[in-house]
């Protein structure tokens, strides 16, 4: 059922959160038949080759098999919804010490034993001068507030993440909804990162046209009806150097990314965000962000980790960061900009001006150096460094 706040002309559907998850669901029969009965696909119009489009309005995927035929199920067929046990209902007037939300993904660097980080990260507090009551990931967030309309507003894991990818590359966003079919509309991987007007709606499948080229994150829309001000965050003041030796009980890090929802009175703190265990359990005996980090003896770039937080996020990009070195000079590379989420084939070196391929598997590639740098931080863990993947569906044109 739809819910409708006539006021600001913004429409929310509640059960949004069967948007996709790259966890396999339990028990899920694998019968191309099973899945067929769970999709409902129909056509939604022709494709430039003269076949037919495909969609299917459970999962709110393409369903389009080759050639223009009807797939047996959809791209998304295998992914679980958002079950009501992974929502938090957060009332923000019961933390008046203040409430922020965050886009989780996985640290860039994990030598612990946590399982995976993603989704909707939450910190609540009664009062400012307490502990944080919550501190904990969830699939889903459903707001309440005076503010809000009286149901609450529910943002998925997908808008959260995706909202953190368009925040560090500084991607205007917006509220989009479908000229169809008013479906809150989010653009993900490559569209999350390229603003545009023609979108292509998760919720009946169609092609509309927004009034302005931008990125479409149901995010916005909270933002809009709870009256969020502008935010810029403010540079760390803390400088943390320790050894790895220090916490057997390993490190995390990631880039900080600005908050969507933050009501505390204090500023929110940019620079890199580091967990330290000195033993397994649950409780970091570190946990903060700081301008500098260095970490036996490596001295790691904020914004280097940042982007290459936000790059992970992009299925697009999967094994195209690499480390490059100036075959000429020696110089080491960093692409910032757009062409830190635009592969090249071609690289030139800001130091001597010497062009070279990026080299490996693909022939586009961007680079980050910090792929290198916590390579070299990996030889002084205490163990193993845990390779994490979203598993996030690509969506490319």
């Amino acid at each position: 059922m739809e819910t409708h706040d006539p006021k600001k002309g913004i429409s929310w559907i509640p059960n949004r959160t069967s948007l996709q998850d790259s966890q396999p669901a339990p028990n899920k029969p694998n019968s191309s038949e099973s899945r067929e009965s769970e999709c409902n696909i129909v056509a939604v119009g022709k494709r430039r080759d003269g076949g037919m489009r495909y969609w299917c309005l459970r999962h709110k995927a393409d369903a389009t098999a080759k050639y223009g035929t009807k797939a047996e199920a959809c791209r998304a067929s295998h992914l679980p919804p958002i079950d009501e046990l992974e929502i938090l209902s957060l009332r923000l007037e019961d933390y008046p010490g203040g409430v922020a939300l965050w886009g989780a993904v996985p640290p860039v660097y994990d030598t612990t034993l946590n399982p995976l980080d993603r989704g909707i990260h939450v910190h609540a507090r009664r009062a400012t001068s307490e502990a944080k009551e919550i501190d904990q990931t969830f699939r889903a967030v459903r707001l309440l507030d005076n503010r809000l309309p009286s149901q609450g507003v529910l943002v998925s894991e997908l808008d959260a993440i995706y909202y953190m990818v368009s925040a560090v590359f500084s991607c205007e966003m917006k509220y989009v909804v479908c000229s169809f079919c008013d479906y809150p509309h989010l653009d993900r991987d490559w569209f999350s990162v390229h603003p545009h007007h023609r979108h292509l709606c998760a919720g009946c499948g169609n092609l509309f046209r927004d009034t302005r080229i931008a990125v479409g994150n149901p995010i916005c829309g909270v933002q809009d009806l709870w009256n969020q001000e502008a935010r810029v965050q403010h540079p760390s003041n803390r400088i943390l150097e320790i050894r790895q030796s220090e916490f057997p009980g390993g490190i995390q890090i990631w880039g900080s990314n600005p908050a969507f929802i933050w009501t505390s009175p204090k500023n929110e703190a940019e620079g890199i965000h580091v967990h330290a265990y000195e033993d397994g359990t649950s409780l970091p005996q570190l946990d903060d962000t700081y301008a500098q980090v260095i970490i036996d003896g490596v001295d790691l770039d904020p914004t280097m980790v940042r982007i290459a937080m936000a790059q992970s996020a992009l299925p697009h990009l999967k094994e195209r960061v690499l480390t490059l070195d100036c075959p000429s000079c020696g110089h080491v590379l960093f692409n910032t900009g757009e062409l830190a989420f635009t592969p090249i084939a071609k690289h030139r070196c800001p130091q001597c001006s010497y062009q070279f391929a990026g080299g490996g598997r693909f022939r586009k590639t961007i680079a980050n150096p910090i792929g290198g740098v916590l390579q070299r931080l990996a030889k002084e863990a205490p163990r193993e460094r845990r390779q994490h993947d979203l598993g996030l569906l690509t969506e490319t044109l």
